[in-house]
Formats: C-alpha cells, structure tokens, sequence
C-alpha cells in the first residue's frame, strides 16, 4: 500500500449497519508512503492507522493513481 498526502483512505464496512469509512491522510509515517499513517476523518477525530485488507487508498485530485 502507497499513500500520499492528501489521499483518502476508504476502509469498508464488516457488519450490518456499519458503512464504509473514508479518512483524509495527513501524514505518512512509514517509509516511501507505507504505512502508518494520520488520517482525519469527517468528523474531525484524528487517528493513527494500520490499514488492512478491506482498506483502499484514493489518490487525491490531481495526483497519478
């Protein structure tokens, strides 16, 4: 997984009621945009991130995919 600023982090949902989660990366902490990764989410809640296998990175406007 390779991430850039800016990008979005779209983890989908597991259970019933439980929608997907998109969070805006706001730091890259791993080496060559690995991760960890700061991520805010809509609601303001910042978080450090581990993404897994349901987890998916979107380029941000602009940037190659």
């Amino acid at each position: 997984m390779h991430a850039n600023i800016g990008d979005t982090l779209l983890v989908h949902g597991h259970n019933v009621g439980h929608g997907d989660r998109k969070a805006v990366i706001v730091e890259v902490r791993g080496p060559d945009g690995s991760p960890p990764y700061i991520v805010r989410f809509d609601d303001g809640h910042e978080s450090l991130v581990y993404p897994g296998p349901d987890a998916v990175v979107m380029p941000a406007a602009g940037q190659p995919g």
